[in-house]
C-alpha cells in the first residue's frame, strides 16, 4: 500500500529527515530500526533475520499472505507504460522513447509519429542480442550520434549500446551489479555503475548522470574507460571545484557545449558543470539539500520540486520540474526561471492551458519541446513558439502492444450454452467506457478455437477483425465441447487517439447441442477506462 503523505504527518510521526527512509517494525509494533539512503539492503536483511529468529519461536509472526491487487492490475494496460525519457533527433528525423515501464525502447518517426521501431523483448531482465531478444530493466536516458543510440539501462547498472546496422544491442559500460561505494573507476567493462539515469554525448565522451552515487561520470568511447567527472560521492548541495563538489542524484543532463546542465533531483536544484576538467560546479536554480518548493524567479531564490529532465535549446534550459507538474524555462543571460507549460496540477489536457503528471524528461527538435510525460504514460507535443501541446499520436500500434510476460488477460468462465446442431451465430458484446471508441489505427481482433477441435466447423484461421460492436460472426457446431474466445481489443478516447490502451482477454463457454437450443452464443465484457 501507498500513502500519499502530501502533509508530512508520517514523515514527522517517524522522524524522517531524507528519502528514501526505510523504518523496520517488529510484530509488535515496535520501532526497532531505521536507515536513510541507499545501501540499506544488507543490514536491513541482517536486521530482518534477528527479528525472525526472535519472534518465530513465540509464535507472533503471522505468515498469511495480504491479499492485495497492484493498481497496475486494476487499470488496462498503455501502450506505454510509465515513460521516463525521450530524445528528439532532428537530423534523422527519429523521436526515442524509453517506455521504461515496459523495458524497451520505442523509435517513432518525428514527422507523423509512424513506429519505426521496437528495441528490447519488453521482459525485464538483463541480455544483449537482437532487438528481438534484448532486455532491459527500466531504461532511462539515451544519447544518439547519428548511427548508434546509447542507453541508461538504470536499474541493470549499465550503458548499452544501440547498433541499427546490425540490429543489435551490447553493454559498453557497468557489470550489471550496482557499485555500492565510489569507484574510481578503469575498464568500461569491468567497473560497477549505480543508476545511470540520464547521458548527453559531447565528441567522443559519454557524460553520465549517476543517480545512484551522486556523480557525474564519464565513458570515453575510444578507450573504453569509464571515470568520475564531477562530485565526491557525498549526498549534498555544495559548489566547489569538479572533485570536491557534492550532488544529490543528478536524474538529466544536457549540454551547451561548454558546460554540462544538469537536473541535481534530491536537492531539487538546476546545477552546471563546466567541461574544462579544472572547472567548478555553480548551482544556477535551487537551495539547499531538501529546499523545494514552486516559486519563478532569479535563480537562488527560485524553488524547483525534484526535477529529473532538462535541455538547452538557443540560450534557455528547459526543465521537466517533476513534482511540481510542470515544464520550466531558465534563461542563461538573466539567470531567472519562469513557468513555462503546466499550472501545477496532475492532469492530462492538451491545448493551451496544458497539464502534466509527473513529466521525467524532455527533448527538443524542430522547434517542437518534446515531453515524457512519465505518469499519464504519453509522449506530449509543445510548440515553443505557441506553447500549444498535443498528445503524440502513435500510428502502428498494433506493433506496440504490451510485452507479453506484462500481459495478464482477464479470463471470462461463461455458464454453458445450449445451441442447435448446425449454423449459429457466435455475438461478441463489448460495453466501452464512455466517451471511448474501438481505434482505428491499431485493428483488435478476436482469434477463435475450439476443444475438441472437432466440435465446431468454420473457424477463421486468422481470426476476425473487430470493426464495430457488437462483432458478429457464422459458426458451425457438430457436437459438445469448449468454445474458446482471445481478444485483443485497443480501445482510446473518441476525442484522442493519442491516449490508447490495451486489453487482452479470454473467454470459455461450454456448449451443449440441444434440439431446443439456440441459434446464437453470446460473450459480453464491460471495459473499464
Amino acid at each position: 500500500p501507498v500513502v500519499n503523505d502530501r502533509d508530512m504527518i508520517v514523515w514527522s510521526l517517524y522522524g524522517a529527515r531524507a528519502w528514501p527512509t526505510v523504518v523496520l517494525i517488529d510484530p509488535n509494533g515496535k520501532v526497532v530500526g531505521a536507515m536513510s539512503g541507499e545501501g540499506i539492503y544488507e543490514p536491513f536483511d541482517r536486521a530482518i533475520q534477528e527479528l525472525i529468529a526472535k519472534h518465530d519461536p513465540r509464535g507472533e509472526i503471522d505468515r498469511t499472505p495480504l491479499q492485495l491487487k497492484l493498481e497496475r492490475d486494476k487499470a488496462p494496460r498503455g501502450i506505454l507504460e510509465f515513460p521516463g525519457k525521450v530524445l528528439a533527433d532532428e537530423r534523422s528525423g527519429q523521436l526515442f522513447i524509453a517506455d521504461s515501464g515496459h523495458n524497451r525502447i520505442v523509435v517513432v518517426s518525428l514527422q507523423d509519429g509512424a513506429l519505426k521501431e521496437v528495441i528490447g523483448s519488453g521482459e525485464e531482465g538483463y541480455r544483449d542480442g537482437s532487438f528481438e531478444e534484448a532486455q532491459f530493466r527500466h531504461p532511462q536516458g539515451m544519447a544518439y550520434d547519428g548511427k548508434v543510440l546509447y542507453v541508461a539501462d538504470t536499474e541493470n547498472h549499465v550503458i548499452r549500446r544501440v547498433d541499427f546496422a546490425r540490429r543489435q544491442v551490447t553493454t559498453v559500460a557497468g557489470t550489471g551489479r550496482q557499485a555500492r561505494y565510489w569507484p574510481s573507476g578503469g575498464p568500461a567493462r569491468e567497473t560497477d555503475l549505480s543508476s545511470p539515469w540520464d547521458l548527453v554525448l559531447v565528441g567522443d565522451t559519454l557524460y553520465i548522470a549517476m543517480a545512484g552515487i551522486h556523480q557525474l561520470w564519464k565513458l570515453d568511447l575510444r578507450r573504453n574507460v569509464v571515470e568520475p567527472y564531477a562530485g565526491s560521492g557525498r549526498e549534498a548541495r555544495f559548489d566547489s571545484y569538479l572533485p570536491q563538489a557534492a550532488l544529490a542524484q543528478p536524474s538529466g543532463i544536457t549540454t551547451d557545449g561548454k558546460r554540462l546542465y544538469f537536473a541535481d533531483s534530491e536537492s531539487s536544484s538546476l546545477r552546471a558543470a563546466d567541461l574544462n576538467p579544472n572547472g567548478q560546479v555553480e548551482t544556477l536554480v535551487g537551495g539547499d539539500l531538501f529546499d523545494f518548493g514552486d516559486i519563478d524567479g532569479e535563480g537562488r531564490r527560485a524553488r524547483l520540486q525534484h526535477p529529473l529532465g532538462v535541455v538547452y535549446h538557443e540560450g534557455s534550459l528547459y526543465v521537466a520540474d517533476t513534482y511540481n507538474n510542470k515544464i520550466k524555462r531558465y534563461d542563461l543571460a538573466t539567470a531567472r526561471i519562469e513557468t513555462f507549460l503546466g499550472d501545477g496540477t496532475a492532469g492530462l489536457r492538451d491545448g493551451d492551458r496544458p497539464t502534466f503528471d509527473e513529466p521525467g524528461g524532455v527533448s527538443i527538435a524542430g522547434g517542437k519541446l518534446y515531453i515524457a510525460d512519465t505518469n499519464n504514460h504519453a509522449i506530449r507535443v509543445a510548440d515553443l513558439r505557441t506553447k500549444r501541446v498535443e498528445t503524440l499520436t502513435i500510428r502502428g500500434l498494433e506493433k506496440l502492444r504490451p510485452p507479453q510476460a506484462l500481459i495478464r488477460p482477464d479470463v471470462i468462465q461463461v455458464q454453458a450454452q445450449r445451441v442447435l446442431p448446425g449454423e449459429v451465430e457466435l455475438v461478441l458484446n463489448l460495453s466501452l467506457p464512455e466517451g471511448y471508441k474501438l481505434n482505428p489505427l491499431a485493428p483488435s481482433r478476436l482469434r477463435v478455437q475450439a476443444s475438441p477441435a472437432t466440435a465446431v466447423d468454420g473457424l477463421p484461421k486468422e481470426g476476425v477483425v473487430i470493426n464495430a460492436l457488437p462483432l458478429r460472426t457464422p459458426l458451425r457446431v457438430q457436437t459438445d465441447g469448449e468454445l474458446l474466445l482471445d481478444a485483443e481489443i485497443y480501445y482510446c478516447q473518441s476525442e484522442k487517439e493519442a491516449l490508447c490502451y490495451f486489453k487482452q482477454l479470454q473467454w470459455r463457454i461450454p456448449l451443449r447441442v440441444d434440439a431446443s437450443g439456440a441459434r446464437q452464443v453470446t460473450a459480453e465484457y464491460v471495459l473499464r477506462p
